[in-house]
């Protein structure tokens, strides 16, 4: 059964259709995980040492362990202790939480490079702590790592693909199901890359002109 580009072309649409759903929770997750992130970084900056340590601990768990071990675990696990959670949400929150560690180990890297003389000079002018961290760090930090935030994005996109297997209709499961009722995977799976591709790239073009932006600002 050879490659037809001209089936590729017609379940395009059908793919790109599904698409929706990896960039609706794609932009959800980022935003979940940014958040958490700047918490989790601001936290561990207090350096409050038992604290820090159930940190860590957290930290080694998601950096020792695959994403989709943690999707399971919030879409299988979790129901055990109560908290049954939609195949989106539990995809969600697994990712968010995965993606909210990389994001804070990023920004604690990023706050080692703004002088230290900004954070005295704004604490002698009297400045409360979260006016420093909102008006003096965080701008600052959020330009250092843009380049990390892009990046950081392409991945959370790829990792959505993982949620097909907790039955969220997305471009792979859409994917699956056109090639299981047509019994061509070959120019299914070619076509789902391709979006995925696609999407990855307008991110990547995205934050090269973001950047180049921070950049014209700080001239």
């Amino acid at each position: 059964m050879g490659f037809k580009l001209n089936y590729l072309l017609s379940i395009l649409p059908r793919l790109i259709g599904a698409a929706a759903v990896n960039i609706r929770l794609a932009v959800i997750i980022m935003l979940f995980a940014l958040a958490l992130g700047t918490a989790l970084t601001i936290v561990r900056s207090l350096k409050i040492v038992a604290v820090n340590a159930c940190i860590a601990v957290v930290i080694s768990f998601v950096r020792g362990t695959p994403l989709l071990i943690q999707i399971f675990i919030a879409y299988y696990v979790l129901p055990a202790v109560g908290l049954d959670l939609s195949p989106e949400v539990a995809g969600v929150s697994a990712i968010a939480f995965n993606s909210m560690v990389f994001v804070s180990e990023s920004m604690r890297g990023g706050l080692a490079t703004i002088d230290a003389g900004q954070i005295e000079a704004s604490t002698a002018l009297g400045l409360p702590p979260h006016a420093i961290w909102l008006k003096v760090v965080l701008p600052q930090l959020f330009r250092r790592i843009v380049p990390v935030l892009i990046n950081e994005a392409t991945i959370v996109v790829k990792g959505t693909a993982l949620l097909s297997v907790i039955t969220v209709v997305d471009v792979l499961r859409t994917a699956q199901q056109i090639a299981s009722a047509s019994y061509r995977p070959f120019e299914t799976m070619i076509g789902s890359a391709l979006v995925f591709l696609v999407i990855n790239l307008v991110i990547s073009l995205s934050g090269r002109v973001a950047e180049s932006r921070f950049a014209a600002a700080r001239v």
